[in-house]
């Protein structure tokens, strides 16, 4: 543990509260310019969330200013700091990559804040930086070290192999991935994801997190992915080049599992896995492990889509479960079509909303798993805790950076 931050310190950062709420996003926007002018430090990330739509400068607004706030609190921040080392530790971070970000970020504190970023103010930012950071860089430490020593394991960048794809509906395939040293791999808690280093021509190198949608083995894993938007977007680089021009045999640089979004490895009480759209891949991993591993597990698995036509994987659940009484299937179509038939393609027409899941599942004893966009989440998070499911019962995952409603959710959990 990092030696106690001054009295004076959190006096001082408490004090700057009004000015973060004002300007935050300036300030973490203007951060990530200094910083991705070291192109070797811009590859670090995850660059998909820095698009139009900012979400990672917004994110990282809202986590600047929750320390802030919790500063004299720092127990109220453990999960945050749990999710952050989860993500570090996927992208490869080290401890040589922190002095970068200390400077871009105390450079534009004083850039955005002018004189009121006094001396004063400025030494307090950097010790409360350096405070976590040194609490991050030990727990990432002990995340590598971890993984290293479980069987199957490693640090950094390890090849796999593409072995198979498959089209899992108009706009999802999945991909099963082998090492390419032969070796066996980490058994990987269900839910979790793993992280990939991509160097696309024309592109440069580019990262991201896909969730492992199979069951923990020793031999491999599955990611499921969807096309998203266009092939000149930040987000539709690497899932159209996936979509496009992997091939079997394709090597990818792959990450270890990472992830503090899992299932219970040691409760057999009944679960409800809810997702929307993509976001059935780590409910996919759960689905698995329950059926092969604890089949008598009270389950439900609601799964909501478009339609028919974006409906992946459909078959392969309902295979999957076969005539297991224990596992109850349901799944909603927003906008069904013609040829979608009620009761053999899906149950239900419309939304999944929190009301009907607090009637259709044990809603006194379930633990809900949710995974999907962000209305979906915002809607059905928000929604259970207003129907009274205790916040420890509710857990989610989120694709991307958790921006203002996600973290505005978490603080209502």
């Amino acid at each position: 543990m990092p030696a106690p931050l001054a009295p004076a310190t959190i006096t001082l950062i408490k004090a700057t509260v009004p000015a973060l709420e004002a300007h935050g996003l300036d300030i973490t926007q203007r951060m990530y310019e200094r910083l991705f002018q070291n192109a070797e430090i811009r590859d670090l990330f995850n660059q998909s969330h820095h698009g139009e739509t900012g979400s990672q400068p917004k994110a990282l607004a809202q986590a600047v200013l929750a320390y802030a706030r919790n500063i004299d609190n720092l127990g109220a921040l453990a999960g945050a700091v749990e999710r952050i080392a989860q993500k570090h530790v996927a992208l490869n971070i080290l401890p040589e990559h922190y002095p970068h970000v200390a400077e871009a970020l105390l450079g534009a504190i004083g850039d955005i804040l002018g004189e009121a970023a006094t001396p004063e103010i400025c030494a307090a930012w950097g010790e409360a930086y350096w405070f976590l950071a040194e609490l991050l860089i030990g727990r990432e430490a002990t995340i590598y070290r971890e993984l290293a020593a479980k069987p199957g394991g490693w640090n950094g960048w390890r090849d796999f192999a593409i072995e198979s794809i498959t089209q899992e509906s108009e706009t999802i395939r999945s991909f099963a991935l082998v090492p390419v040293d032969g070796q066996p791999v980490l058994r990987h808690e269900p839910g979790q994801y793993l992280g990939f280093l991509f160097d696309l021509p024309g592109r440069g190198v580019l990262k991201r997190n896909y969730s492992i949608s199979c069951a923990p083995n020793d031999f491999g894993y599955r990611i499921t992915v969807k096309r998203e938007g266009r092939a000149d977007e930040p987000a539709g680089i690497v899932s159209n080049w996936l979509h496009d021009h992997a091939a079997i045999g394709t090597v990818l640089r792959v990450a270890p599992p990472a992830g503090d979004f899992f299932l219970d490895p040691k409760s057999n009480g009944p679960v409800v896995l809810v997702s929307g759209g993509v976001g059935l891949t780590p409910m996919m991993s759960m689905l698995e492990a329950i059926v092969r591993e604890q089949p008598d597990r009270p389950t439900w698995f609601v799964h909501g889509a478009l339609n028919g036509r974006v409906h992946a994987m459909r078959g392969r659940v309902r295979a999957l479960v076969g005539s297991n009484e224990n596992i109850r299937i349901r799944t909603f179509y927003a906008e069904p079509e013609a040829q979608d038939r009620p009761g053999i393609h899906f149950d239900e027409a419309g939304l999944i909303t929190a009301e009907w899941l607090v009637e259709q599942t044990p809603q006194d004893a379930a633990t809900y798993y949710l995974c999907g966009p962000k209305p979906f989440l915002g809607a059905l998070v928000n929604g259970l805790l207003r129907q009274g499911i205790p916040a420890e019962r509710i857990k989610f995952e989120f694709f991307g950076p958790a921006d203002e409603l996600i973290e505005e959710t978490r603080q209502a959990a």
